[in-house]
């Protein structure tokens, strides 16, 4: 067989064609090319319109049925129909000339060699209007193979479909100067064999053509700013599809359609939309962020209160991410760069806290690409109102709104109370639905009955039923609040949440229920209550809290922030699973993760010391009824005597108001706006500043938060204070004179903001940084911790202090030497310890944050936080947090360092501590533990078995996974493995970018033009 083909080789083109090109052995088509070309040429009376008119009129007639019958094998017609799957065939109805029709249809079907003799034409056409044949077709056309390589290339230009087909009548004589069409086919007949055939996949092909056409429909709906939409919201039909796979969602409800065809969010107006909890806010804003990514194809910034929610939308959202092609990307503790790397093709999704998402927006600002934002989208918006936090939400979306016209703003909460002020400082309409797909019902309980919360009674409660339960005397006694009573009715069944008022009541009420459940409760999911409590072992090396010990096997464990990360991530995995039925909690755990219960129990209207405010009485309660599990939920509040009338306020009154925070919070609110105002270049003179900030939230209730004095005033006080400071220089009119004065900032200030310090520190910690250049001990990091050990941590710290002199006489003689530079003598420490009087006065901030720093050195020794609690008598809890506090704070130092040129030597130092304090593990998990939601003990198991880097784990088969690694469930092996690629595909992401930069040819050169 192969000689023929080999003889086949070797013949003239003539000899490859002949007479007879023909399947069926009749007519060849080229001599009826042939023929049709001379039967013209002969007609002298023919009133020649254009060249391209007489030779495709002529092949559309006479060639078309043979044309269908030689080529209906062939792999061109293949591509060709899966582009016309894509949405390119001509309407019937189109008003465009029948010549064109005719020239487009065998445009669109001929192999793109055979249209060299169409350009060559074109290009002899003299005066003609229409562009050469090969740009119409590349216009019109796009290859799958194009689309598969680029998705941006989804949307095809319809414009030549209507343009007219005019040549001049002058180019008639350049037809008959040309080679016979005859002559030029065979020549692309001829190439066309000999080219190799492109393998990709038909199937393939037809799936990509009909996404393309699926997102371009998408994309003209949303930028015509039509309600008629696409297949879902815009969107490929292929996210409905991922929506029903990832999250189980087959229909939305009933409110989310409705929001999603607002006319406001058509139109890309700012949204504020308000509903319950537990009513599925978030799927609509997923659904709106997934539009921005994929449509308008501009990157989207999501903001959230807590490092863990960030890490579970990061987990949830990476595997859309890698299935539609965009970037997830995670900006909480000491992650995040500044400012993001600029992506080419693919989109980011920035998944931040407040904090981080303020130091995003500012470096995209200050980098000009601020419009590059086509969204932002901020979880849990009443958090305005709460302190520091909210002052810095406000400064975040306040300069997004003055420097950006088209980034859209949309705001959720569950609870928000004075909207129209919001609106006002939003410029964004407002959705509000009373829906609940689960029933709430809410109860209290004083002494031994509940009743129903009712408003429309006059004292708001409705008698609802007696407690029935036997208590024995010495039940009364440890139980006299009937919480046994009231979790025997839904647990082992259904699940519980007891809200505690404190850390301490959580593990007592947690302690007393099991000691008086029956035995039975134990046999409820044995084997996996075992299995919880040896992967807490594993957690604490050999250690577990002796509560959780005595709870688990009955299904109750407690949840507050005196756990570790890997502890309590632990328990809500086994809560969500069923494995726990009832969890002891404090009021944090209502606005962190989403665990929801049948029950609810409020212990007490108390948080600490704090009387309930509305808004966490209705974030605790929200967390009754599980969607698509219980027919409703509900939620009883216990009630002493003496609380009574202020338990009928509470539950009958209104949501508090939501207020600006910068006034309250003056470091880290006005005046940090005011200094990076400047600094951003946002405003610079008193006069733009004022103008900014009548923008503000503060500026929309000024009446209501500055009665002694005007904005103004009080703007022109910050600035002066700033000036003082050595942060800002100008110089600051006097009222009633001109205020164009240009301010400028100092290089203190741009470090400052750029660093996201306090400005109640920012001069401490340059005295502290530069006064360490003098003579900074790199024997261990010991000096380094100390520098890097936040300023907020230390008013809360006591330390013990014969556990303080014990770790000193433990330190090297040259670590010893830190407690001298930095002010703490040896000999105070000794007396302290042997409680002497101190007649010298020792600063007792830089005490305390020595003692910390100890705190820091050891734990970055021994990598094990419950030896490290143990050994300074802290709850493990607290080392977590001031871990975690620490990672952060070194890295905003790092940003601070990096725009101080004298403080170049810190900047290798703490690119690496921060990294040490991030992980705090053996170098050898820290690949693992990048990847969002794998924590210590996670990183351990899958290095054990295998799992040594990020390759292996963006590779890893899910199944096998599970197989693998105890206590993961399949759900989690895909969200690990999901994330682990969105990682490894964002590193790979930036280095391409790196090369594509390095290679880029510059616009400059010298002696070019």
């Amino acid at each position: 067989m192969a000689e023929p083909a080999l003889a086949c080789s070797n013949d003239s083109e003539e000899d490859m064609f002949g007479d007879f090109d023909s399947f069926y052995g009749n007519d060849s088509l080229l001599a009826q090319v042939d023929d049709i070309e001379h039967k013209y040429l002969q007609d002298k009376n023919t009133d020649i319109k254009a060249p391209g008119d007489i030779v495709l009129g002529n092949l559309q007639s006479g060639v078309q049925q043979q044309k269908q019958d030689h080529f209906s094998t062939s792999e061109n017609k293949t591509v060709l129909k899966a582009d016309k799957e894509g949405g390119f065939q001509m309407n019937e109805n189109d008003p465009v000339n029948s010549n064109q029709e005719l020239t487009q249809s065998v445009l669109d079907d001929l192999p793109s060699s055979q249209l060299l003799y169409f350009e060559k034409m074109d290009e002899l056409s003299s005066g003609s209007r229409i562009p050469p044949v090969s740009e119409r077709r590349n216009k019109c056309v796009n290859s799958s193979v194009d689309k598969i390589r680029s998705p941006s290339s989804f949307c095809p230009d319809a414009e030549c479909r209507t343009r007219p087909n005019d040549f001049s009548s002058d180019s008639k004589c350049d037809l008959f100067k040309t080679e016979s069409l005859k002559d030029h086919l065979k020549s692309a007949m001829t190439g066309n064999a000999k080219a190799q055939t492109l393998q990709v996949s038909k199937t393939k092909q037809l799936k990509e053509a009909v996404l393309s056409e699926e997102i371009c429909v998408a994309r003209k709906t949303i930028e015509s700013s039509s309600v008629d939409i696409g297949p879902f919201y815009g969107l490929p039909s292929k996210v409905k599809d991922l929506f029903r796979q990832f999250r189980g969602i087959e229909t939305l409800y009933e409110w989310q359609h409705d929001c999603l065809m607002l006319e406001s969010l058509q139109q890309r107006k700012n949204l504020i939309y308000s509903l319950p909890t537990s009513g599925g806010k978030t799927l609509v804003a997923e659904i709106i962020i997934l539009q921005e990514l994929l449509c308008r194809q501009k990157d989207v910034l999501m903001i959230v209160p807590y490092v863990a929610i960030v890490q579970e939308k990061v987990r949830g959202l990476s595997s859309f991410g890698i299935e539609l092609g965009f970037l997830v990307e995670e900006y909480a503790g000491s992650k995040g760069r500044f400012p993001p790397i600029k992506r080419r093709i693919k989109k980011s999704l920035y998944i931040a806290t407040i904090e981080k998402g303020h130091a995003l927006v500012n470096s995209l600002i200050e980098t000009e690409r601020i419009d590059d934002l086509g969204l932002v989208v901020v979880d849990e918006l009443h958090m305005l109102g709460e302190g520091s936090r909210g002052a810095t939400l406000e400064i975040t979306l306040a300069k997004i709104l003055h420097t950006s016209k088209n980034t859209q703003i949309i705001g959720m909460s569950a609870t928000l109370n004075n909207v129209g002020d919001l609106q006002k400082f939003l410029q964004a309409e407002y959705y509000t639905n009373n829906f609940r797909p689960v029933e709430l019902k809410e109860y209290v309980k004083i002494r031994d009955t509940i009743y129903a919360v009712d408003s429309k009674t006059e004292n708001g409660f409705t008698f609802s039923r007696l407690l029935d339960f036997k208590y024995s005397s010495n039940l009364e006694k440890a139980d006299p609040d009937h919480i046994i009573a009231l979790v025997t009715e839904v647990i082992p069944k259904y699940s519980c949440l007891i809200f505690c008022p404190t850390k301490k009541n959580c593990e007592n009420v947690a302690s007393m229920v099991c000691k008086y459940l029956r035995k039975e409760f134990k046999a409820h999911r044995e084997k996996e209550k075992q299995d919880l409590i040896k992967n807490l072992k594993n957690i604490g090396h050999g250690s577990v809290c002796p509560v959780l010990m005595q709870t688990i096997p009955f299904g109750i464990a407690y949840h507050h922030s005196g756990l570790t990360n890997d502890e309590r991530k632990s328990i809500e995995e086994a809560y969500s699973a069923g494995v726990l039925c009832l969890l002891a909690c404090t009021a944090t755990l209502a606005a962190g993760v989403n665990l929801p219960a049948r029950r609810i129990i409020l212990r007490a209207p108390y948080v600490a010391s704090d009387f309930l405010r509305k808004s966490q009485y209705k974030q605790m309660i929200g967390r009754a009824g599980r969607a698509g599990i219980d027919s409703a939920g509900e939620s009883i509040l216990i009630v002493q005597e003496k609380d009574k009338h202020l338990v009928q306020d509470l539950v009958n009154s209104p949501l508090e108001n939501c207020y600006s925070n910068l006034l309250l919070e003056l470091t880290k609110g006005m005046q940090s706006l005011l200094l990076s105002l400047v600094g951003l270049k946002i405003a610079v003179t008193q006069e733009e500043v004022d103008n900014f900030m009548c923008s503000t939230l503060l500026g929309v209730q000024q009446q209501l938060l500055s009665k002694e004095k005007s904005l103004s005033e009080i703007t022109k006080d910050g600035l002066e204070n700033l000036i003082e400071k050595g942060l800002l220089k100008g110089r600051i009119s006097e009222k009633g004179h001109s205020s164009k004065c240009t301010l400028t900032i100092t290089p203190l200030g741009k470090a400052t903001y750029k660093g996201s310090i306090d400005l109640a520190y920012c001069n401490l910690l340059y005295r502290e940084l530069k006064k360490g250049l003098e003579g900074l001990i790199l024997e261990s990091n010991l000096h380094l911790l100390y520098l890097a050990t936040p300023y907020d941590m230390i008013s809360n710290c006591s330390p013990d202090w014969m556990i303080y002199l014990r770790q000193f006489n433990q330190l090297s003689a040259a670590e010893q030497k830190v407690a001298d530079i930095v002010g703490v003598p040896e000999s105070f420490i000794t007396k302290k310890a042997s409680g002497q009087a101190i007649r010298k006065n020792v600063d007792s901030a830089a005490v305390n944050r020595l003692y910390l720093s100890f705190v820091l050195y050891t734990l970055l020794k021994e990598t094990n936080i419950w030896s490290v609690s143990e050994k300074f008598n802290m709850s493990r809890g607290y080392v977590q947090n001031l871990l975690n506090s620490a990672a952060s704070f070194t890295s905003c130092v790092l940003h601070f360092c990096e725009e101080l040129e004298e403080f170049w030597v810190y900047k290798a130092l703490l690119t690496e501590l921060t990294k040490q304090l991030t992980y705090c593990v053996k170098t050898e998990l820290i690949p693992l533990m990048e990847v969002a939601g794998v924590l210590e003990a996670r990183a351990k198991q899958l290095y054990n078995a295998g799992y040594k880097t990020l390759a292996h784990l963006a590779n890893a088969n899910p199944e096998t996974l599970v197989k693998m690694i105890e206590h993961l469930s399949l759900r989690q092996a895909k969200q690990i493995i999901s994330s682990a690629k969105m990682l490894l595909s964002e590193k790979a992401e930036a280095l391409q970018e790196e090369v594509e930069e390095l290679l880029k040819v510059p616009t400059d050169i010298p002696g070019t033009y």
